[in-house]
């Protein structure tokens, strides 16, 4: 394999990662510890397999403020040959090492291109108020973007989270937990239990708590499982992609609520309905909203009857979300690292 070939197999990786680009900076972590510290051989995986992981997360949790959540064996797909495998790794680090580590500086430089597209989508929910802000227009924001694109499985989860939260909220939705007066005997056994876990007692056997809905968080590109849930027995899960059988069953297999949520494309209705049905668990399915649900209701609580009192709060929630799931990089901070590896001192038509 030559250099041009090995850049392609980078390439590649880069184009696939999504915004905080964690595969491509192990890659750079690794080929810097190869070229500074001498200590691994790029030729043999278990050199640099678990370590790299370490190295990668000390990048991210200081630039993006996380680190990769996905599983052992999805991380490890790094060193698949359909990636970068070690003999593509070995070409790479020696034109990285000839060359004081411009491969290094390649893809930090993909990195601060893509965090810049980012912010660039990000100015659109600063430059619109609840009067001109529309909500496909956002969401195509990030489909139109090649670099944004690998992300739009995140972005329909703040959307669909600040619009579901706010509305609960604003509806000021309340969850009753309460015991069985029958139970009592059960209850006296239990009570420290009860105290600890549901928050009842005794004297105090009726709760009345506000409703919320909670996002699990960060998830792995090849999640199916939970993306939100709510504390009055409600699962969501978020799906824009063309869905299989496969997939629906995992779906609903991964999560174990018996009220779920789906939140999906107009055209993929018909087809899940009909998957349900197969699967026989159609019956767990509370309902299934589509983007054309969103965006009648956004559309109505930014500019309806009740827009001033939700809508601002619905948009600020919504750029939380995001500044939250795209954290920016410091850009001094980052700079100083960028600077102290010398990697604003190397030009090479190839890589730059």
């Amino acid at each position: 394999m030559n250099i041009a070939e090995a850049k392609a197999a980078l390439d590649s990786l880069i184009k696939k990662s999504r915004v905080h680009l964690y595969k491509p900076i192990q890659i750079a972590e690794i080929l810097h510890r190869d070229r500074v510290h001498k200590d691994i051989d790029l030729q043999n995986l278990n050199s640099y397999r678990n370590g790299s992981k370490a190295w990668r997360d000390a990048i991210t949790n200081r630039f993006v403020g996380r680190s990769s959540t996905s599983s052992a064996r999805y991380q490890d797909d790094i060193f698949n040959e359909n990636a970068i495998p070690p003999h593509v790794l070995s070409v790479l680090g020696a034109e990285n090492a000839a060359k004081g580590g411009i491969v290094e500086a390649y893809i930090y430089r993909r990195f601060t291109d893509r965090f810049s597209q980012m912010s660039s989508a990000l100015q659109y929910s600063d430059e619109n108020d609840r009067g001109t802000f529309s909500i496909l227009e956002f969401i195509n924001l990030f489909w139109h973007n090649p670099g944004l694109r690998r992300s739009i499985d995140k972005i329909y989860e703040v959307v669909v989270y600040s619009l579901f939260s706010v509305l609960v909220e604003a509806l000021e939705v309340s969850v009753t937990i309460s015991i069985n007066e029958e139970k009592a005997d059960v209850l006296a056994e239990f009570e420290d239990f009860t105290k600890m876990v549901v928050g009842l007692s005794s004297d105090n056997r009726l709760l009345h708590t506000p409703a919320r809905i909670y996002r699990v968080g960060v998830t792995n590109a090849a999640d199916r499982g939970l993306d939100m849930y709510a504390n009055f027995g409600m699962a969501i899960q978020i799906k824009h992609l063309s869905l299989t059988p496969e997939l629906a069953e995992n779906i609903v297999g991964s999560v174990t609520a018996d009220r779920i949520v789906i939140v999906c494309k107009a055209g993929e209705k018909a087809l899940i309905v009909s998957l349900l049905n197969q699967i026989g668990w159609k019956a767990r399915i509370q309902s299934i909203i589509t983007e054309n649900d969103l965006e009648i209701w956004y559309e109505r609580a930014l500019r309806g009857k009740f827009g001033q009192e939700i809508g601002d709060k619905m948009l600020l929630t919504l750029k939380e979300q995001i500044i939250a799931e795209f954290p920016a990089s410091n850009n001094a901070e980052f700079t100083q690292f960028y600077e102290g590896r010398n990697y604003n001192l190397l030009t090479d038509d190839a890589w730059v």
